[in-house]
């Protein structure tokens, strides 16, 4: 392993110093934590996030250009549902819902930035950003996210990689890596994003932190991994460049292996400190990406876009011994339900404002009828003047409304995603019924 680098030492003696320092939402709860009960289940928890990757990119999910072993192994040593959702197809929203549990509609990050005045000054622009972004940072600080709730049984919680709402303490997190200062270039994840490119020296720390303290833990690894900018190592870009002519493919496969590898080494550092039979892991991806051939970006269905190539990814739940491994293609999960799952494990009660449920009880998976999507402007201001799609996906049925207001010149596209997963194939006209009935569930959905 790397040595660790000295601004990474500096930064988490900081952290671990002055985390109490700021009178934040953490600090309160801290003043409410209790020692874990006697006989509790208190695995630690790891949440594994890719960023910017599409749900056919893995080997185990069929691609037949990409290598990611360690995945593949993992996804057959998990509860693998290869049929999971985010709620939005963009990077901020996506990991709010992550950590709290909740559709962007009710945690209130809608994009990557509130509505600022973008002038030619790239540093008052900046400067412009960052304040609008401001009251969005203070609200998202009053809601309950896990590690909050999870200070009830007395766990630490850290944070690696992306982390777009300001300080990671603003999500209760007790250690991180991301300071948030837009003085100091903090925006979504600053030093954070150094996490898996440049080695796992911090989260190693973080590990044995929790190893002195004698604590159960929960670890935030979302590296900037397959995202842009995708400069993978020369080994692996010279190998995929020998499948394609094209350039941008070669290292955007490059990249999901180059994440592959760090998962690897994740899953070793855990192997090697005897921490694997009691780590429960989830892994999901925080929004898609179909990968241009022609330049260095995505194609217009994928990364914030209303269609599956933006919000489908595999959703997988691992804990040895615990959860029994099985690769599920059929049944139809979200990123909302990552929280009530970690508490039901925990024996915990799971708040009433959470719409997700626990994918371990069959009967809630067999009675949940679907769930819900939402795609806002990347600048957004309110809901209502923000919002471009509400979806609705109600197996075999997934149903795309288009704003009338911003998307007015769209119609609305009906999909039988079970038979046509690339949806190819719109049904609205011809399913007139079934039209009504998911945009009535819709519209049942906003009001709550």
């Amino acid at each position: 392993m790397k040595v660790i680098r000295k601004a990474s030492f500096v930064l988490l003696t900081l952290c671990i110093l002055f985390s109490c320092g700021n009178k934040s939402k953490s600090e309160v709860t801290k003043n409410n934590e209790k020692e874990p009960k006697e006989n509790a289940q208190t695995p630690n928890i790891v949440f594994i996030l890719s960023d910017d990757q599409s749900w056919t990119d893995y080997g185990f999910m069929g691609n037949e250009n990409i290598e990611t072993p360690r995945l593949d192994k993992f996804a057959s040593e998990s509860l693998t549902f290869t049929r999971g959702y985010v709620p939005t197809p963009l990077c901020s929203p996506s990991l709010a819902s992550i950590i709290t549990g909740l559709y962007p509609k009710d945690h209130g990050i809608l994009g990557n930035d509130k509505v600022y005045e973008r002038v030619k000054d790239i540093k008052q622009r900046k400067k412009n950003r960052a304040e609008a972004y401001k009251p969005v940072i203070t609200a998202f600080e009053k809601q309950t996210t896990l590690p909050d709730l999870l200070k009830e049984k007395g766990y630490l919680s850290f944070q690696t990689g992306k982390w777009w709402h300001g300080n990671h303490k603003v999500g209760g997190f007790d250690y991180g890596m991301t300071h948030g200062d837009p003085k100091r270039g903090g925006r979504h994840g600053d030093y954070g994003l150094e996490i898996g490119r440049k080695g796992l020296d911090t989260l190693n720390s973080y590990v044995d932190l929790a190893l002195k303290k004698k604590k159960p833990f929960f670890l935030w690894y979302a590296p900037f991994l397959p995202h842009r900018p995708h400069n993978p190592p020369a080994r692996l870009y010279e190998k995929y460049k020998k499948k394609t002519d094209s350039e941008h493919l070669a290292k955007y496969w490059a990249m999901c292996e180059w994440f592959d590898e760090t998962c690897g080494e994740l899953f070793d550092l855990f192997e090697d400190k005897g921490l694997t039979e009691n780590t429960l892991f989830v892994y999901v991806c925080d929004n898609g990406w179909a990968q241009d051939p022609e330049k260095s970006g995505y194609l217009k269905h994928s990364k914030r876009a209303p269609f599956d190539m933006g919000i489908r990814t595999p959703i997988m739940y691992k804990w040895a011994g615990k959860i029994k491994p099985k690769m599920d293609s059929t049944t139809v999960v979200s990123s909302i339900d990552m929280v009530p799952t970690v508490l039901d494990v925990l024996n915990m009660e799971k708040p009433e404002n959470l719409p997700g449920i626990s994918v371990l009880k069959e009967n809630e998976l067999e009675n949940r009828e679907g769930i819900f999507g939402e795609v806002y402007a990347h600048d957004f201001d309110t809901i209502e003047n923000s919002m471009y799609y509400n979806m609705a996906i109600f197996p075999p049925y997934k149903i795309i409304v288009p704003d009338p207001v911003r998307k007015k010149d769209e119609v609305v596209q009906l999909f039988n995603i079970d038979e046509d997963p690339f949806e190819e194939h719109n049904l609205a006209t011809s399913h007139p019924e079934i039209v009504k009935e998911l945009k009535q569930k819709i519209k049942a959905f906003r009001a709550k």
